[in-house]
């Protein structure tokens, strides 16, 4: 089993915590994760029907029957079973009772901010990082591949079937996860609509757009952005908030979790192929917001990334590291890095007036260089950065 960086925080916050609530996609190794650290625990899925009969039916008996030091795997199933979970820790308060895993965002955080608000921490656990994967010899040995095959566990299992898994989970995941969090009618416009919001990786969300093309209202592809995101999909990275000018663009951009989920949507059927792709610059750039968010999230750090966009000049990532440190980063999928990919983040830094943003470049191949206006990092260089605790470049 690969060692997973959140699991020193997880087991911290069961130290103070009567509960820990884990979140994230299916297949991103959540139940893989508190089976190893929490082995002596009872460890009950919700997903078997016998089981969930039991918790919907008769969930006092059941927090009766499962009180104490137990893992509830899927707990979206059963989100009446919260507030009977709420009211046993007010009951007994000791930390270390209960995890509850699910694979469900904003619906889940909801319901455990209602029942459980001040009982419980609340982490996220996405796929595979390239930092853990390499660090336990599992990163593939170029970045077509890392961005080809994303971080999905199962995909490391069983790389040959790696485009067969991608299949299986959309379709799975359209398929029944999609009518768990909302009722979607039309799931052929559905499938439309995921692959249109893949095109568009890495750009400004357009929902009047994205429902002309796909044929649908612009109140539902708001809808529909919405269940990709309640379903650990997509994310939308916001607008950095300073105001240095009144033309700023304050759309968010979307992205997805996983490349390799992206690049299967996109058709992309190999590294070679990728390689080649007109997308391949945008799956870059995916792949860079998606392996920071990665670093916050798994050292249980709440995200200070966004973008910056205005008339003249964009910069791809924005991370607010302390009051007064920062970075502006720039990503360019060439293996050789251009000689303007220092300009946008040297011009933010100009006209924010902020001396302490540093103009950082990330570029598809070896050898970062370090010059008098910034830093051009390495894809590699890149992902050993984000593996320091204070993220810092």
């Amino acid at each position: 089993m690969i060692e997973r960086r959140l699991q020193p925080v997880c087991e911290s916050d069961l130290l103070s915590f009567p509960i820990l609530t884990l979140t994230g996609p299916r297949q991103s190794g959540k139940s893989t994760l508190l089976k190893s650290m929490l082995s002596d625990w009872r460890y009950v899925n919700l997903e078997e029907p016998s089981v969930l009969d039991f918790a919907t039916e008769d969930p006092k008996g059941f927090i009766k029957t499962y009180s104490d030091r137990v893992v509830f795997d899927e707990i979206q199933r059963a989100p009446k079973l919260l507030s009977y979970i709420q009211v046993e820790v007010d009951r007994d308060r000791r930390p270390s009772r209960f995890a509850l895993t699910g694979s469900h965002n904003l619906s889940l955080l909801q319901q455990v901010s209602q029942s459980l608000a001040g009982r419980t921490s609340i982490r996220h656990l996405l796929p595979f990082s390239y930092f853990e994967l390499k660090n336990n010899d599992w990163a593939h040995d170029s970045l077509e591949k890392n961005l080809f095959f994303g971080g999905y566990p199962p995909v490391y299992h069983y790389p040959e079937a790696a485009t067969v898994w991608f299949d299986s989970y959309i379709q799975t995941y359209i398929e029944r996860d999609v009518r768990m969090i909302r009722n979607v009618n039309d799931l052929s416009a559905f499938r439309r609509f995921v692959r249109l919001c893949a095109g568009r990786a890495g750009q400004l969300l357009d929902l009047s757009g994205l429902g002309a093309d796909t044929g649908i209202s612009h109140n539902t592809a708001r809808d529909w952005v919405g269940v990709l995101e309640a379903g650990f999909i997509t994310f939308r990275l916001e607008p950095y908030f300073k105001n240095f000018s009144k033309r700023l663009i304050k759309s968010p951009k979307i992205y997805f979790y996983d490349t390799g989920i992206l690049c299967r949507l996109l058709d992309i059927k190999s590294p070679e192929e990728l390689e080649l792709s007109p997308f391949r610059g945008a799956v870059f750039e995916n792949w860079c917001v998606a392996e920071t968010l990665k670093a916050y999230y798994h050292q249980g750090l709440q995200p200070g990334l966004y973008f910056w966009r205005d008339q003249k000049i964009e910069v791809d990532m924005i991370l607010t590291l302390s009051a007064n440190k920062g970075i502006a980063v720039e990503c360019k999928s060439g293996v050789t890095p251009a000689s303007d990919a220092l300009n946008a983040p040297n011009e933010l830094k100009r006209i924010s007036k902020d001396p302490n943003f540093s103009p950082v470049a990330i570029f598809g191949g070896d050898n970062s260089q370090k010059r008098s206006n910034g830093d051009l990092l390495s894809w590699t260089d890149f992902a050993k950065a984000l593996g320091k605790t204070d993220l810092g470049f």
